[in-house]
């Protein structure tokens, strides 16, 4: 498997501007060169684990949540992007939000059970 080290730096990116840090703050906690740490954001460089741990902590969150777009099982952090881009919505936006998450929903496993079942293709699933 390989890791999507774009998705990592953007979330890792996200998280900085989050907790308030500059790129080169982050770099200092870290212990590593800005421009190492810019790569790092842009996915142009692979993190190791080591520096991986060290980000997390210093943003104070959880490798899952760096890594989670890499990660096979990673609920609670797609969960809490949900919850945080649900956060300041009116009670319309919320209502609207929820009717297309369940058309979606509804839809995302109909293709699934179409793309598993090619020759049942009437609608019946």
């Amino acid at each position: 498997m390989e890791l999507n080290y774009k998705a990592i730096g953007k979330r890792i990116k996200i998280s900085r501007i989050k907790s308030d840090l500059t790129q080169e703050r982050l770099a200092e906690i870290v212990g590593v060169s800005p421009s190492h740490m810019s790569n790092i954001e842009t996915g142009t460089t692979r993190v190791s684990l080591t520096t991986i741990v060290a980000i997390a902590n210093a943003l104070y969150v959880t490798v899952d949540e760096l890594l989670c777009d890499s990660l096979a099982a990673a609920r609670a952090p797609f969960e809490k992007d949900i919850a945080d881009i649900l956060e300041d919505c009116s009670e319309y936006e919320l209502r609207m939000i929820s009717d297309m998450a369940k058309a979606l929903k509804e839809s995302l496993r109909k293709g699934e059970y179409l793309y598993k079942n090619p020759r049942k293709t009437n609608g019946d699933f």
